[in-house]
């Protein structure tokens, strides 16, 4: 995706389209036409997790939006073979590596790039030599960041789960410190000449302080708007993020 003028990008993740349509087995809700959807309402990418199981977004999905995109999509997975002989076999603009674990209902946390820097190293090297912008999904963490810009990673997203957790149970002193931690990670990250990036679970109510802050240029938002647009309508949802994003970054 291509930096504007102090833009900040918003990437929408469709992944909860998929799981809509899977409940019941059937056709539809089309994840291809929520990605279409996106762009028309002013995404500027499109995330997709490819998880193992399958349980939201299948291969033909894949297929889909790779033909169907006219902005970039950024392909979500584990660091596994299977998934890495996928995405040279499509080359997105982005692949960004994410932890899974079967029994968890969403990401729980950020990858250990510390503890397997030279297995992700080497997992990273083929899809950096075909062209993708590689990025870790981790906590905002010195070591995690660190280890990150040492295996050559273009780009981490930094997981904000904890963040919007703390502020939905009320706990706003946890809240208040792991936004420290996110800003610190994200200023950071940038002096190592990483691009930040950072999502999961932000919402109305928790994208201001993130958006805000200057080093981070892409934000990727997923379950909450899919959610939001039951109710408004995908372009009302998107429009609204947008405007909260764009006042955040004055």
């Amino acid at each position: 995706m291509t930096q504007t003028a102090g833009k900040l990008r918003l990437g929408v993740n469709i992944d909860h389209v998929a799981t809509v349509r899977n409940a019941r087995g059937s056709a539809y809700p089309d994840p291809v036409r929520a990605a279409k959807l996106a762009e028309v309402a002013g995404a500027d990418g499109i995330t997709a997790h490819l998880r193992e199981d399958r349980r939201h977004i299948r291969d033909e999905d894949i297929d889909g939006l790779m033909a169907a995109l006219t902005t970039p999509l950024n392909f979500e997975c584990a660091a596994t073979e299977e998934m890495q002989a996928i995405a040279l076999r499509h080359k997105p603009h982005a692949v960004c590596l994410v932890p899974e674990k079967r029994e968890e209902l969403t990401t729980e946390g950020g990858l250990d790039v510390a503890r397997n820097d030279n297995r992700l190293g080497d997992y990273i090297l083929p899809l950096r030599d075909a062209g993708c912008r590689v990025s870790m999904f981790i906590d905002a963490d010195a070591e995690q960041i660190k280890a990150s810009a040492r295996i050559g990673a273009a780009v981490v997203e930094l997981h904000t789960g904890a963040y919007c957790d703390f502020h939905a149970e009320g706990e706003f002193d946890k809240r208040d410190a792991e936004l420290e931690r996110l800003r610190e990670g994200a200023a950071f990250a940038h002096s190592l000449g990483l691009e930040v990036h950072a999502g999961h679970g932000l919402t109305y109510d928790t994208v201001a302080p993130i958006a805000a802050m200057s080093e981070v240029v892409e934000l990727n938002i997923g379950h909450f708007l899919i959610g939001e647009s039951i109710f408004r309508g995908m372009p009302d949802a998107i429009a609204e993020m947008r405007r909260l994003m764009d006042e955040a970054r004055g």
